[in-house]
Formats: C-alpha cells, structure tokens, sequence
C-alpha cells in the first residue's frame, strides 16, 4: 500500500540536518570536484587568515622608524596573498555551481523515473501538484544550499576555526574572554533554528497547496468557466495565496529574528573584548600590531558565526526539503516487479485468464469491486464487456495491464501469472484505446511514435493510414509536424480518437483494449473510427467496453458483469431471449424505447 504524502498533519520530521544525508550518495560520483572544492575552500581559507599575520607585521614593523625597508616586502606579499584568495575563490565558486547543478540534475531524474514507475494507486491518494512541488520547489531549495549553501557553511567553518586558533595564538587572555560569549550565541542559533525549520516546512506545504488548486482548476478551465466558477475560483486560490504568503512571512521573521539576535550578541561580545584589549596596548602589555591582528580574527570568527547563523536556516529549509523529496523517492509502489521474472512466450499468443479475483481499489478498501470473477479469453477472440457503470468493467483492464495487483486469484497473459513476469514485457503486448486518449503537446508524428519510439516517419505514417487519420493530418498546415496543443485542443473527439488508434497500431500488440473508444462521438466520426478499428482489431484479441450495439452485436462473445461479477455470457440474441440483465440494457443504451420493442427490432439489427 502507498504512503498517503497529502498527510501532512500528522507527518513529523527530526529537528536535525540529517535530512540532507541522502543527498550525498548523489555526490560520490562527482568525488573529484568535491575534492577540488575542498581543495579551494582551504586555500582560500588559509589565504583569507594569512592576511591577518601580514596586518600585523605591517603594524608592528612597517610602520616603524626602520621599517621603510619592509613595507614594500609587506604589501607586495599581501599582494600574493590576494592574488591566491582570488584563484581559490574562483575555483571553490565554479565547483560549487557545477557540482550543486550535476547533483541535482541526477536527484530530478532520478524522482522523476520513480514517480513515473509508481502505480496508478500512488496517484489515487496524493494529489499531482503535491508531487510537482517536491520535483520542482523542494528541489530548487537543495540546489541552492548543495550548490552555494554548504560551500559558504564550509568556508566559514574553516574560518571560524582558523581564526579562532589564531585568537588564541595571538592572545591568549582576550581569546578567553572570547570564548565565553560562544555558548550565548549558540543556545538562541538551536532554539531559532528549530522554530525556523517547522515554518519551513509549513511554508513549503503552503506553497504546495498553491501549485495543486492552480494545475486543477487550469486542467480543468473548459470546466471552470462553462459553469461560471471563475470568481469563486480566484477567491479560493487568493486564499491559498494569502495562506502561502502568511507561512513565508512567518518564517522570515523568525529567521530575520535569528540573524539579529545572532549578529547582536556576536559583536556586541566582541566590542566588549576588544575594549579590554585597547586598555592592554595602552598599557604596554600588547603590540598593536597584535591587537590589529587580533581584531582581525575577531571580525573574521564574529563574522563566521554570523553567516553560519543566517545559512543554518537555508540548510534547515533545505532538509526539510530533501526530507520531503527522499520521502517521495523511498515510497514503494504498489506492483513490483520480481528479480527474477518469468518469460513471455515469443510471439504472443494473446490468451487472457481471470481466475477467482478479489479486487478493492487502496482509495477505496471497504468496496469490493470484482468478486470471485473468472473470465477467459482465447487467442484472436473478440469480447465485449457490458454491464451498468460501476460494476467493474475498467477494473479487468486496470489488473490485465497490471496498474494493479488483485487481492485474491490469479490474472494470467498467455498463461502466466502477469505478477511473476517483467512489467515492460507484458505492457508491450498490450495496447490501450481509452474514451478519452492523451494527446501530448507536441506534434502529430510524436504522438503516434509514443506507440513505438524507434518507429520510422514512414511507419508512423502507415500507421496513420490504417487508423483513418492521414487525410486530416496532411490537411494541417504542417502535416505531420503541425503541434496538436495542450492536452490536443486543436482536434476533434474524432481525431484524438484516430490519433490513439495509429498509436496502438504502431506499437503492434497482441491484444487490443477498446475502452468505450466510441461512446463519445457523432455518427460520422463513429463510422470513420469504427471502420480503422476494424482494421486493427483484425487477427489480435480484443476485449471491448461497449455502449453502441454495432460493436456489441460484431463481438465473438458477450460478457455481462454486474457488482464485480459475470453474470451472463454468449451470442446476443441468445442474450435478448434470456431476457435478463442484458436485454435490460439493450434496451436503455441502444437507445431502443422498450424491451418489447428492441425484441422486435433484434432481427433486423442483427
């Protein structure tokens, strides 16, 4: 069973950085432009501390009476010091970019492919804009603090803990007194920084729950606007909006409050200590040199505190993202795949076997949907399914094309356990005409080759003939490359239907699954698809949801199901003189007035 992500209430996360581990395992590839990170993150680090020591020699001695000699050798060696900051500057900042971006480059394709390989029942509990924010969002928040974030943590670190050192080095007595404020200024960064981290991830779910009523209303807009809902549904979304900026709004004041709490305590210690070291200059028991060198250091590690602070909250942010993101990528799906998978016989026969299956959706557990159902399909036979809507007629699609695995009983494709052989294999064989085909937004040629992407241009075309759509795609100003639009907006019900069944065609499966494919056309349309579906289904089993009689009465066989079971099978007219479920709805959906009449009327439609 999948993780519902949408939970988010009662989902708790650790008050840690250790959400960010994960994200080193895509790291270790790249070891060589970490080390050449690190690598200049030291040499930078040391060049930047090294200043501090030619400050005070420059003070102590460069500017004494005989010391004109030296202050050319001093400033020119600081010269060469800046000169190696800048280098090791450049090369830390470039690493940084290019392995932040490689690494999340590699994080994105990797949700990617396993959000795509997630079964449709992951999807029946988590809503689409919930898991583009974690692609989207929450990792653009890793981006920046892998490919900026924990450079600037590091570099100030090293930092921090040379110049503390040197503190020490250079007086011992003020580096003591330094030392002291270090537990004020840490105790509010841990207390701040556990506030910041729960705003956080509230402020990223809010930002959530924008993108999803945002994409569902947009999917939906034809929707929105025939029912007159675009002011109730600019209402709802300013109060997501308003909801969004309230969780952004507190969680920069809490770390707006951390940084000056930080930088307030940080260097009002510090104007504390280096009053007590001006007082010991005067007094002769420090150089100034020492105490400019000193003050240097100083600046640098009060100066480090204050950008670990202010990081320490991107980083927060950041795990609270990869929490989210890894959370999303360890979620199993619901149909595995088996290690050793057992083999398809080659080619395909196309025989297909429902025995005793028990089948409840996750979204809904308390409803069985098919109960105890047996059907069989011989090679090359033409079923159709009929029966009222709900009684389970797409379930036997969804478990043959295994986007579900059932409860109890077996499903078999050419007599094997569709559970014990390998996912791609079996869905290759198969072909998918649905009510409604997805058309992509891209162009006709591509939406055929989805069928089959090694297709040539002179396949695909094939293709298009057979379905009945090259005529109408040459029409386009562009033919084959005209783009079909958003969801393919610029085609007919007709054309998308054609334009699935080129694509089924190309793919060359050994059954056919004909979901209503016609239900939804005018008589013209009808025909045209009717008559390309002929085609395909010729030699291949099909199994076929069917409301119009011409397809039913053209089946081999008709199977009723109600409430999850088959109730009755066989020719049509030996259905219409049983005169049970079937003639019931012959007689509603064939759109014929009354039993009576449709029995009258079965000879000359036969």
């Amino acid at each position: 069973m999948t993780k519902n992500l949408d939970d988010r209430n009662t989902h708790k996360t650790s008050n840690r950085v250790s959400g960010l581990w994960p994200v080193f395992s895509y790291v270790r590839p790249y070891r060589w432009a970490l080390v050449a990170t690190l690598a200049s993150l030291v040499a930078a680090a040391g060049a930047t501390l090294a200043i501090g020591q030619a400050l005070r020699r420059m003070v102590d001695h460069g500017f004494s009476t005989n010391g004109e000699a030296y202050l050319d050798q001093y400033f020119l060696a600081l010269l060469g010091v800046v000169a190696l900051l800048a280098g090791a500057s450049f090369a830390r900042s470039y690493c940084v970019a290019w392995l932040g971006e490689r690494v999340i480059s590699d994080i994105r394709s990797s949700v990617y492919g396993h959000i795509v390989s997630l079964s449709p029942a992951f999807f029946e509990l988590t809503r689409t804009g919930e898991v583009l924010s974690r692609l989207t969002t929450d990792t653009t928040l890793i981006q920046t603090v892998v490919g900026t974030g924990l450079s600037v943590a590091l570099r100030n670190i090293l930092l921090f803990c040379g110049g503390l050192v040197l503190l020490i080095v250079t007086s011992p007595k003020l580096a003591g007194l330094t030392l002291v404020v270090v537990p004020v200024v840490v105790v509010p960064l841990v207390l701040f920084g556990r506030r910041v981290r729960h705003l956080s991830r509230r402020n990223q779910d809010r930002v959530a729950d924008m993108g999803a009523h945002a994409e569902q209303s947009i999917n939906a807009i034809r929707t929105v606007q025939a029912f007159g809902r675009e002011v109730l549904d600019r209402s709802q979304y300013t109060e997501t909006v308003e909801a969004a900026f309230k969780a952004a709004t507190q969680h920069a004041r809490a770390r707006s409050y951390l940084v000056a709490v930080v930088i307030l305590l940080v260097f009002g210690a510090v104007d504390g200590v280096l009053w007590i070291g001006a007082k010991d200059v005067i007094s002769g028991s420090m150089s100034g040199g020492e105490l400019a060198a000193f003050v240097f250091y100083a600046v640098i590690v009060a100066g480090s505190v204050g950008a670990l602070s202010e990081i320490y909250g991107d980083i927060q942010r950041a795990a609270g993202a990869a929490e989210r993101l890894f959370e999303l990528l360890n979620t199993k799906t619901a149909v595995s795949i088996p290690k050793h998978p057992a083999p398809l016989p080659s080619p395909p026969f196309g025989r297909i076997s429902f025995k005793q299956v028990t089948f409840q959706y996750p979204a809904r557990p308390e409803k069985t949907v098919l109960f105890d159902f047996n059907l069989c399909v011989g090679e090359g036979e033409r079923i159709a399914l009929v029966g009222p809507s709900g009684s389970g007629k797409t379930t036997v699609f969804q478990l043959l094309m295994r986007y579900y695995d059932c409860e109890k009983g077996v499903v078999s494709f050419d007599d094997v356990d569709v559970r014990t052989t390998d996912l791609a294999d079996l869905r290759k064989r198969i072909a998918l005409v649905p009510q409604e085909p997805v058309i992509f937004a891209t162009d006709a040629m591509e939406n055929i080759r989805y069928g089959d992407p090694d297709a040539s241009d002179a396949e695909v075309k094939a293709a298009a003939q057979i379905a009945q759509a090259l005529e109408f795609i040459e029409g386009f100003p562009d033919g084959f490359r005209t783009p079909l639009g958003e969801r393919g907006v610029q085609l007919s019900g007709g054309q998308r239907q054609r334009i699935a069944i080129a694509r089924a065609i190309l793919c060359d499966p050994a059954v056919l699954l004909l979901d209503e494919a016609t239900s939804a056309l005018d008589a013209e349309s009808e025909s045209m698809v009717q008559e390309a579906l002929e085609t395909v289904m010729s030699g291949r089993t099909t199994i076929i949801i069917a409301h119009r009689l011409a397809t039913v009465l053209k089946a081999d066989r008709i199977v009723v199901v109600e409430n999850g079971c088959i109730v009755a099978s066989g020719k049509h007219d030996d259905l219409i003189a049983e005169d049970g479920l079937y003639a019931r709805l012959a007689a509603l959906q064939f759109d014929l007035g009354s039993l009576g009449e449709f029995k009258n009327s079965r000879s000359t439609l036969s």
